[in-house]
């Protein structure tokens, strides 16, 4: 497990059902922007091959998503990084779009993993998958879904084990190398709406 070793496992998704995933995930894919709804992202890497199954590259990631957060100025509010894929919940960010803070992100850590390890296969699939959340209960149901991951995937017993999610975060008020529902800057938020009147 990642949390423990350097190395998380090498083959831990079903490579046959893994290679259909970009063409389920994309096909009629619209985005809803402007709302200011919270998205729920789920970005998988290349052919659903386990990209991010060192410490290294975890902690990486989360450092280029952190760097992401201050530059697009957007809330993270649940995250986890797993060794196939990621799955974000951040609000709208106040500079460019979801599609542009994930096409950065993607980008800048395609470029340093390149540099350092000289890495020429592709990391990300092309598109990512963005569902609007709009309501409490469904908010709840992703933080729990994403903290719950690593468990029901075998790579730790419990959601406190696995570094890279805002568990402990939530848990124990810990910071990590991503900030969890932080806001350094000034913002005003403008709702159009308020979760309870969707649900």
């Amino acid at each position: 497990m990642c949390g423990r070793s350097h190395e998380c496992p090498t083959r831990i998704t079903d490579v046959v059902h893994g290679s259909f995933y970009a063409v389920w995930v994309t096909k009629g894919l619209e985005r809803f922007y402007g709302k200011h709804d919270l998205h729920f992202i789920t970005c998988s890497c290349y052919r659903r091959q386990p990209q991010l199954n060192t410490r290294a590259r975890c902690d990486l990631l989360a450092r280029v998503l952190e760097q992401a957060r201050w530059r697009y100025r957007f809330v993270v509010v649940g995250y986890v990084l797993m060794p196939e894929h990621v799955h974000l919940l951040i609000t709208e960010p106040e500079v460019g779009d979801p599609s542009v803070v994930m096409k950065v992100i993607k980008e800048r850590f395609t470029k340093l993993l390149r540099r350092d390890h000289d890495q020429r296969t592709p990391v990300w699939q092309k598109r990512f998958y963005d569902f609007n959340v709009w309501t409490t209960a469904k908010r709840v149901e992703k933080l729990r879904y994403m903290h719950r991951n690593p468990v029901k995937r075998g790579l730790v017993a419990t959601p406190e084990d696995w570094h890279w999610s805002s568990f402990r975060a939530y848990a124990y008020d810990e910071l990590g190398l991503v900030r969890v529902n932080c806001q350094e800057w000034p913002l005003e938020i403008k709702y159009t709406h308020s979760f309870e009147n969707r649900e």
